[in-house]
């Protein structure tokens, strides 16, 4: 076996340098090439037999009625239909709530939301059972709906318990602090809008299990799951995940149902079965980053300081608990952000209502507490006459203290980097400045209004469930020196895959070319935690690097004996392996001399964090293995005219620890920031009076775009090495840099406070869309919101209040239909029938486009 594969360098060559790409360089995603030549395999991109059953799904029309009747007739009698399964159809289990039950597969009697499975259609092509489903003829008796915050909790309407952290007499430091303010935040919830939507592909095994194809962030919860429903034990069904289009949490948990109904499926007609939901069937069926109606009423010296804190957080759930509890506790842990409270008193409370069961995104809950904090500093700053900045350092954690759930703070550079960041960026001088143009434009009367905000990130990184905080990896080492490795963690494109194979190529000082990381399966390392918590790298790089040491104390074992040497006289360095004076081997000829004696080159890895606990019914302990922290400062322009805004510049200073690819955490920061800004200035959820969802396409709901971008954009990394012992003494990079985008909001929400010279705190909410930014403006100037004419009803009905209270519920100008213009027909084609080219219709040039798939 002499053969050397072309793919690599020689082994003289690699003995001239130093292993490329080591941790701590810039080594490209794995599947850079393949995603840009458009190359990458997703589940759907999967070539599948001709026999292959395709599902669709009917859905409820009412946010909560009674299901009287299901004729399917005409359904089954569909071109193409297969088989139609109803409630009554399914083997096993019928619920699939991740953590508690609540989540029935399908609709049994009662229906909770707008969208619910009714029933699925099996077809041979997804265009035949998607056209089959309208088919469907449904009768209901319309039950009473909750539909808000508000509502649940007037009625007392949870779909979980709330929970309470208290330290200190809150009540008391409230009473007796100099400055009392109270104040209230609404923040709507977020589409997680992947590239890639739900989707799965099942084949039947021949030894009755199955294997299944999922576009999941949480392989291991999809194999028990649809092992559940389909009655096998869990070793028979093996989930595989090479790569998502994208998760952001949206995959965390809601990518079961649609595999379980494939597996039901596959079962019953022993044939594969591949289901993909489309783009506005996966908006409205799948759940949301959650809606948050926020209260605080906070004490404070005369220099801005907190002396205590009542908060009151109430999440928007949807119809069942999903990941809803953990939600709404990191809301919880992170309503301080970066402050001290020395009292507090914090409640979270889960409403209940009947939309689509809201789940995890990325942040899971920490944006929504963490926002608080800040529009709260900005309300403290405005009533006592300081600049936010100041109130911020004033409130800013010290090592030694503690949260208000009791973890310490410890190794805490957040000053640093906030007072490095103002420094590079002239922070005080700008300012200065921008308070001057603003005072111009108002004397002025010019319609341009500047802002400035300097905002900081504190994020807890670990589950806040312990049992989720552990990982398993595979690594075998091959005879021609090659290594493959396999772990629990899912790549969703944010390079954990690539960061795995650094650490791996860096514990034995080979080239990064030399290691191949394969798709995630359930059989190779079980019993995984889901890839969310921004924990993938942490844990998983862990487990990887404890497989690999293994193995190479194993060859380190070997080579004492067979060379007669000590243990240190051998080092792994530069593609070879140095037996002190005596020998120098290629890393391939090391491992092949090892074989050869029977040495094992393969081993299992694992990890669990540890520090960690929370005792919850004390609401006390340290949930957070340690804190992630950034600081980011931004700057931008409104028109108090028409509510529009640019953000003109952003600086960006975060904290990743000791980078193991500075290229993919820089990528990291700068994506999780655009998403972040989208939530808080573009993304616009909207739902009608009876729970449909009005924002359901990309045509109407809008995320960032090339040019919302700030004009001005620098992202740097904050070079400290975490003082936990993490990998590499590295930090996570995921979900911390999505709330570095607070500082567009604030700075939006200081250019309005301009116009109340600074003294008040503008009524802004989230997202701050130019019409929010408008009617915080206008509500600062003292003018009504609220128009006084009605909109034409005979134009547009569908937007006006009707007799069955349909219609849009929101307060926005109501938009006049435009009249069209008359019909001309030039006279060059008056009259005219037929087509200039009539060949290019019968025989359309299709060879530079990509065709139907096989299946339609």
């Amino acid at each position: 076996m002499s053969h050397h594969s072309s793919l690599f360098d020689s082994y003289s060559t690699r003995r001239q340098r130093p292993p490329k790409d080591k941790i701590g360089t810039q080594a490209k995603h794995d599947s850079a090439i393949s995603h840009v030549m458009g190359t990458a395999t997703y589940v759907d991109d999967m070539l599948k037999p001709q026999n292959t059953l395709h599902l669709a799904i009917g859905k409820s029309a009412h946010a909560h009625a009674r299901v009287l009747n299901m004729d399917l007739s005409a359904v089954q009698a569909a071109d193409g239909v297969i088989d139609v399964i109803t409630f009554k159809d399914l083997p096993a289990k019928t619920d699939i709530g991740a953590v508690f039950d609540g989540d029935p597969l399908m609709v049994d009697q009662i229906t909770e939301y707008v969208g619910q499975t009714l029933f699925t259609v099996v077809a041979t092509s997804h265009r035949a059972a998607k056209k089959a489903v309208l088919k469907a003829i449904v009768e209901y008796e319309p039950l009473p709906a909750i539909l808000t915050i508000d509502e649940a909790l007037k009625q007392e309407q949870f779909v979980r318990p709330s929970h309470f952290m208290t330290r200190g007499d809150a009540q008391a430091e409230l009473e007796s602090a100099p400055t009392r303010i109270a104040g209230h935040i609404h923040m709507l919830g977020q589409e997680h809008f992947y590239l890639e939507g739900q989707v799965s592909y099942v084949i039947p095994c021949d030894d009755g299990g199955l294997e299944v194809y999922t576009s999941s962030q949480h392989p291991s919860e999809v194999q028990q799951l649809v092992a559940e429903v389909v009655d096998l034990p869990f070793h028979a069904v093996t989930t595989v995940v090479r790569r998502m289009g994208g998760g952001f949490g949206g995959k965390e948990t809601q990518a079961a149902a649609w595999a379980c109904l494939c597996g039901i499926v596959a079962k019953r007609h022993n044939v594969p079965v591949s289901m993909r939901l489309d783009r506005q069937d996966d908006m409205v069926v799948t759940g949301k980053r959650h809606e948050f109606a926020n209260r605080y009423d906070v004490g404070v010296n005369d220099a801005g300081q907190v002396l205590g804190v009542d908060m009151q957080l109430s999440g928007l759930c949807g119809y069942s608990p999903d990941l809803s509890d953990a939600i709404v506790d990191r809301a919880m842990f992170h309503c301080d952000n970066a402050y001290y409270y020395p009292a507090a008193q914090i409640a979270g409370h889960r409403c209940k209502t009947h939309t689509v069961s809201n789940t995890a995104y990325r942040g899971f809950g920490g944006p929504q507490g963490l926002l608080t904090a800040e529009y709260m500093m900005d309300d403290i700053a405005y009533s006592l006459g300081k600049d936010p900045l100041q109130v911020r350092l004033a409130n800013l954690y010290q090592n030694g203290q503690s949260t208000h759930y009791g973890q310490p703070i410890e190794h805490f550079d957040l000053a640093t980097i906030i007072q490095t960041l103002a420094d590079d960026n002239d922070y005080a001088k700008r300012r200065e400045q921008i308070t001057v143009a603003n005072r111009k434009a108002e004397a002025e009367g010019s319609d341009k209004r500047f802002g400035l905000a300097l905002t900081p990130v504190k994020f807890g990184i670990s589950f806040t469930v312990q049992t989720l905080n552990q990982a398993g990896a595979l690594v075998h080492i091959y005879t021609d020196g090659t290594i493959q490795i396999n772990h629990g963690g899912t790549e969703m494109g944010q390079g954990l895959y690539i960061k795995i194979a650094q650490i791996v190529a860096n514990e034995f000082d080979v080239d990064l070319d030399t290691v191949k990381v394969t798709a995630t399966r359930t059989d190779k390392v079980p019993n995984t935690s889901p890839t969310a918590a921004s924990s993938g790298t942490d844990m998983n790089g862990k487990a990887a690097q404890n497989a690999c040491i293994t193995i190479r104390d194993r060859l380190v074992e070997f080579a004492t004996e067979h060379f007669e040497v000590s243990a240190e006289d051998v080092k792994f360095e530069r593609n070879h392996v140095h037996i002190g004076d005596k020998e120098t081997l290629t890393f391939a000829e090391m491992v092949l001399l090892a074989y050869q004696h029977r040495v094992s080159l393969s081993s299992t890895g694992y990890y669990k964090t540890p520090k960690i606990f929370y005792d919850r019914s004390k609401a006390w302990g340290r949930p957070f293995f340690y804190f992630a922290l950034g600081a980011s400062c931004s700057e931008v322009e409104i028109d108090i005219l028409t509510g529009e805004y640019r953000v003109l510049r952003c600086d960006i200073l975060h904290d990743v620890g000791q980078s193991i690819n500075p290229a993919i955490d820089i990528g990291q920061i700068e994506g999780g920031f655009v998403q972040g800004m989208g939530w808080l200035t573009a993304e616009e959820l909207v739902w009608d009076k009876k729970g449909n969802l009005a924002s359901n396409s990309a045509a109407n709901y809008k995320i960032p775009m090339a040019h919302d971008l700030p004009k001005q954009w620098s992202v740097k990394l904050f070079d400290r090495k975490n003082e936990e012992q993490t990998i590499y003494n590295s930090k996570a990079v995921g979900e911390p840099p999505f709330m570095l985008a607070a500082s567009v909001w604030c700075a939006i929400n200081n250019a309005i406070a301009s116009l109340g010279d600074y003294r008040k705190n503008p009524e802004l909410t989230m997202p701050a869309t130019p019409e929010a930014v408008l009617k915080s403006v206008m509500r600062m100037q003292g003018q009504e919101w609220e128009i006084a004419s009605k909109a034409d009803t005979d134009t547009i009905t569908s937007l006006t209040v009707t007799d069955d209270n349909c219609g849009i519920d929101d307060d926005k100008v109501k938009p006049q239909q435009v009249a069209h213009g008359k019909d001309i027909n030039p006279t060059e084609v008056e009259g005219k029938l037929t087509d200039d080219q009539p060949e290019a219709i019968q025989n359309p040039n299709v060879s530079t486009a990509r065709g139907p798939a096989h299946s339609e």
